[in-house]
């Protein structure tokens, strides 16, 4: 936009015209604002420190439940591993075998028997009760992993310790993401599990939301988790920063970003930015949106103020509709003529 307005002796007239400039300019400045606020700033920080919070909960429980270590006779069998089954009390029935495809093991006398997704502890018992029904008074079997192939989990994303794993035993999301020593500063909620099935052009991929298994206690959302399954925790997301900075745009949050640092990854304040006038909006859980009214100043004084910034957040940047009159207007006088225009100032 450039207006320039020419005014001519009587000078009052020049004053006149530059007083109706400016109103005018003002009013349309005042027209194009950002969002109302809906919230306070001590309300969306006291939030914020709830979540905080809820990330070093998360990890507690993670390490709280893999306290006890897995035994060997917990290990998960699968699709691959190599057995080797005696039975004490006839050497003759002892065999060495590979778990097939469909999950099957051929012993002798009773042939194919199912043995993935038991634990060794679990293959023993039901090769003794099967000998026992025909063949043995009060057999004795023990299943050795030779060779371990299906026991394997890979970790990926924000964890402190992303990387492939033993899966020694039936374990749940909740105790994997505890081998990759919980969940980092930039983690998000939401949690992939891919699951490789059989007989499908595609993995299956699970979502979960660790916020309700955390907050609101939904234990049927900690999935079990199988060999050969790939955990993907996502990074927190991206931030969009609006209004009176020199680059807006969506830019991804670092580890504890708060509002000042996401302002300052778009570049900074412009020349007219209003620091007493910054809207924060916010999706809920809901769809609803809350917008918190935020000041540079007050954050820099109070650093429980510290406001981090969340997925999909909304910073819109106020301008200071008189500062940018003022930056704007320029003064003329050229061949006795008095001028005066309005250049919009520079981001």
């Amino acid at each position: 936009m450039n207006i320039r307005i020419k005014s001519f002796h009587p000078a009052e007239n020049f004053f006149q015209r530059l007083l109706w400039v400016g109103i005018t300019l003002l009013i349309a400045g005042c027209a194009g604002g950002g969002p109302r606020p809906t919230a306070t700033l001590d309300e969306v920080v006291a939030r914020e420190n709830g979540s905080k919070q809820e990330v070093k909960d998360i990890n507690s429980k993670l390490f709280a439940s893999v306290s006890n270590a897995p035994q060997a006779r917990d290990y998960l069998l699968g699709e691959g591993d190599l057995l080797q089954i005696n039975v004490f009390e006839a050497d003759e029935l002892k065999t060495e075998t590979r778990i097939g495809a469909r999950g099957f093991v051929t012993l002798p006398l009773l042939g194919p028997v199912e043995v993935k997704d038991l634990t060794t502890r679990e293959a023993e018992q039901k090769i003794e009760d099967l000998y026992r029904r025909k063949y043995l008074q009060n057999p004795h079997v023990s299943v050795f992993v030779k060779e371990q192939v299906s026991g394997k989990i890979t970790l990926l994303g924000a964890l402190n310790k992303p990387g492939t794993y033993s899966y020694m035993t039936r374990q749940h999301l909740l105790d994997v993401l505890a081998l990759g020593e919980g969940l980092s500063d930039k983690a998000g909620r939401m949690v992939q599990v891919r699951r490789s099935v059989e007989n499908a052009p595609q993995p299956t991929t699970y979502m979960v939301d660790l916020e309700e298994i955390i907050q609101n206690g939904q234990s049927d959302m900690n999935l079990e988790i199988k060999g050969g399954d790939v955990v993907y925790v996502p990074d927190a997301g991206t931030v969009y920063v609006d209004g009176a900075v020199r680059k807006p745009g969506n830019y991804p949050i670092k580890t504890a970003m708060s509002v000042q640092e996401a302002i300052a990854a778009a570049g900074g304040l412009s020349t007219t930015a209003d620091e007493g006038d910054i809207k924060l909006v916010r999706a809920n859980t809901d769809n609803t949106r809350e917008v918190v009214k935020v000041s540079i100043k007050d954050l820099r004084q109070d650093s429980k103020q510290t406001l981090a910034v969340k997925d999909r957040d909304v910073i819109f940047v106020e301008t200071n509709k008189m500062e940018a009159l003022l930056y704007g207007l320029r003064f003329n006088i050229i061949g006795g003529l008095f001028g005066v225009g309005y250049q919009p100032p520079p981001q």
